[in-house]
């Protein structure tokens, strides 16, 4: 029998994730807490508190919501005073801060040898116009920070990209431009704990897109030796304990990775698998602190 821990899921208080985390973790013993990010309140007094984190074994964190630059960057900052503090943060705070920026996330994952589409990411749209070109005159524009497909778009003219970079200049936007790989309309989404892959899907979508949130269809998956051991590369090279790695297997036959969730869903996942996927972080989080 594990030792019982105090578990605070943070960013989700209610819903179906936070259900199902709550049940694998009231099975087995744990306490759970809810705690929304908004109310996390710091204080420096000879030493530094969360407010109702500090007591907690672990902080699964569920969410960092959209917010200005400081409270974004407050948030995070919570979390690497908890870590200080001895708690245990699941994804910690590195890895959020390499997972929710997309440029950041490429290019951990290019310089540690994986395969990646080729990126270019600036300021300006005339460089985005010139790595528009670089790139093949066809690429995808993702926003630098987002989720779900949201915010993407594929350009393959120049007519059309110039009017979109302009449009984004008025935002005051990052360009953030992927070479769009020929495929067969289909990727893979892999949900890693630990060094292992619980559960994989591939997800078919009826264009050059294929996120769930945006209506494609589920269907489980085994992946080959080779596809695993890339997810967990890539989850470990962005410090992620848990990620969604999503896969692309290109025209080419190689394996692309286009992205690490750092907190990912799987509802997807759960029902086209049928994985406890909770019970597998669950098991996970008892592996780390030893319980």
């Amino acid at each position: 029998m594990s030792k019982p821990l105090r578990v605070a899921v943070l960013g989700s208080t209610g819903g179906w994730h936070a259900q199902r985390l709550e049940h694998a973790l009231t099975s087995r013993g744990h306490t759970c807490e809810f705690a929304p990010v908004t109310r996390m309140v710091g204080r420096i007094d000879g030493g530094l508190s969360v407010r109702g984190l500090d007591a907690c074994d672990v902080v699964l964190v569920r969410g960092i919501p959209r917010g200005s630059l400081e409270q974004v960057v407050f948030r995070v900052d919570a979390l690497h005073a908890l870590a200080a503090r001895g708690v245990r943060a699941i994804n910690g705070a590195p890895a959020i801060e390499r997972t929710v920026d997309k440029f950041l996330a490429s290019a951990l994952l290019a310089g540690a040898g994986i395969p990646t589409p080729r990126t270019i990411a600036c300021e300006r749209a005339d460089d985005a116009l010139d790595g528009f070109g670089e790139l093949g005159g066809d690429v995808i524009v993702k926003p630098l920070f987002g989720s779900m497909g949201l915010g993407m778009a594929r350009v393959e003219d120049p007519d059309v990209a110039q009017r979109v970079f302009r449009a984004l200049e008025l935002e005051r936007a990052v360009y953030y431009l992927q070479e769009t790989l020929p495929h067969a309309g289909r990727d893979v989404r892999a949900f890693v704990v630990g060094d292992r892959v619980v559960a994989a899907i591939e997800r078919v979508g009826d264009g050059w897109r294929a996120n769930l949130a945006r209506g494609a269809r589920a269907e489980p998956v085994a992946l080959e030796v080779e596809q695993v051991k890339l997810c967990v590369r890539a989850a470990a090279v962005v410090g992620a304990d848990y990620a969604g790695v999503d896969l692309l297997r290109a025209a080419d036959g190689r394996d692309y990775v286009l992205e690490v969730n750092g907190i990912p869903g799987w509802s997807g996942v759960e029902r086209a698998c049928g994985v406890d996927v909770a019970m597998e972080l669950v098991r996970h989080v008892e592996l780390l602190v030893g319980a």
